[in-house]
């Protein structure tokens, strides 16, 4: 009796371990892991919640907080613990392994065609392995600079605009041209250097990653690929233009010093604008202006914010009606007034909402048509790639410790070394 009495409550354990329960009354429980951190978006994320919970009594969704510090150890540890959330929130640049191995739910016949029709396709690039789509991209943030508006007029130096953006060149000399007397004209916060560096060089026609007949892919640092760290490189090393001392920050570290008058410039996600409204002095002026343009325009990498569904998940169809609950076009411009991004939606771009000229948000929207896939996107092996290799190797050639010819060779040998591990 004993022994049978310790199986049943052993069983009991394991069906509360796993994910997307059903209880006695037939209510299925899925649990939805969200990413959200700025209080605007957490509380949109809830309150979309409550509104399903509100109108859906069978089927009841769960928030979960989780942490973009910790996103991908802790995933990994679930998926293979059996303990994955069912609703998965996260970025299309984390996905590929996750996808490749199984763990992630194809959505491909899941959705319906209101929600596959209104994201454009180049965003749907970004979430599709092989033949299969594994998460739906729903907001997405280019990089932008951001400006004391009132240290660029008394310059007098141009002001870029989306139509007619600075040129990679004409930016260098105009960072120059705002420094002097302890003063700089930007200010690059690369603590995490490789995801700045490869998107931005999409407008100067980089690509880094090459992928063969064969399917497999290769890295190789040419000449597009190194207009972009030439230019920080030079603007920290040789015009001292650009700070040295913020070189190894984030960007939110930036902005006492921007506040301060020590910078003319930051170059920001574009969500980073709610932090510069809370936080900006009274009467602090600034804008929002594209970044440079190359050979390839405006056009610079993007990772989209994703929703998923773990393959584990019992209940996938009630997994996908919620996701295509939450980014119902009305839904999805909250989601994205509240993390301060631009969503992927053509519907939900057009609000008027988010092209107001306050706050910069008429200039992102602008720029949305000009965001492509991350070059890593698809990549396997991309984040060891980035931790092991490409991050220390950056850093130690923006902090002018190794030159262009050895940042070439350890992200091109050393790279394709950790790359060809995972294409066996």
């Amino acid at each position: 009796m004993r022994a049978r009495l310790l199986a049943l409550v052993l069983l009991l354990l394991l069906a509360g371990c796993s994910s997307g329960g059903t209880r006695d009354d037939g209510r299925i429980t899925l649990r939805f892991q969200s990413l959200a951190w700025q209080e605007e978006s957490v509380e949109a994320n809830k309150e979309l919640v409550r509104e399903w919970n509100a109108t859906h009594p069978d089927v009841r969704v769960e928030y979960v907080q989780g942490t973009w510090d910790s996103v991908h150890d802790q995933l990994l540890t679930a998926f293979e613990g059996g303990e994955a959330p069912d609703i998965i929130h996260d970025a299309s640049d984390d996905l590929a392994d996750f996808a490749y191995g199984g763990y992630l739910a194809d959505l491909t016949d899941l959705l319906p065609s209101r929600l596959k029709s209104d994201i454009p396709q180049r965003s749907w690039e970004t979430t599709t392995f092989g033949d299969g789509i594994y998460g739906v991209p729903f907001l997405q943030e280019p990089r932008v600079l951001i400006a004391n508006a009132k240290w660029l007029k008394r310059s007098g130096v141009r002001i870029p605009t989306p139509e007619k953006p600075w040129s990679w060149a004409e930016f260098r000399r105009i960072t120059e041209q705002l420094s002097g007397r302890g003063k700089y004209g930007i200010a690059w916060p690369l603590k995490e250097p490789v995801s700045a560096t490869l998107n931005l060089s999409l407008s100067t026609g980089g690509q880094l990653f090459h992928r063969g007949a064969d399917g497999k892919v290769t890295i190789r640092f040419e000449a597009a690929d190194q207009v972009v760290p030439r230019t920080i490189h030079a603007q920290a090393g040789t015009d001292r233009s650009a700070s040295p001392t913020t070189l190894g920050s984030g960007g939110s570290d930036t902005l006492p010093g921007f506040f301060g008058g020590r910078y003319a410039m930051v170059p920001l996600g574009f969500s980073y604008r709610q932090q510069i409204v809370q936080q900006a002095p009274k009467g602090f002026d600034w804008q929002v202006l594209p970044a440079p343009a190359g050979a390839g325009g405006l056009t610079q990498g993007v990772s989209p914010q994703t929703l998923s569904v773990a393959e584990d998940c019992p209940h996938k169809k009630k997994a996908a009606a919620f996701i295509d609950f939450l980014l119902r076009p009305e839904n999805m411009v909250r989601l994205a007034l509240g993390d301060w991004m631009l969503p992927t939606g053509t519907r939900a771009l057009n609000d008027p909402a988010l092209r107001t000229p306050e706050h910069g948000w008429a200039t992102g929207t602008a720029l949305a048509a000009h965001l492509r896939p991350a070059p890593a996107q698809t990549v396997r092996g991309y984040p060891e790639w980035k931790d092991k290799v490409a991050t220390p190797a950056l850093q130690e050639y923006y902090s002018g410790a190794i030159g262009i010819r050895e940042l070439r060779q350890r992200l091109e040998e050393d790279g394709n070394l950790v790359l060809a591990r995972y294409q066996r």
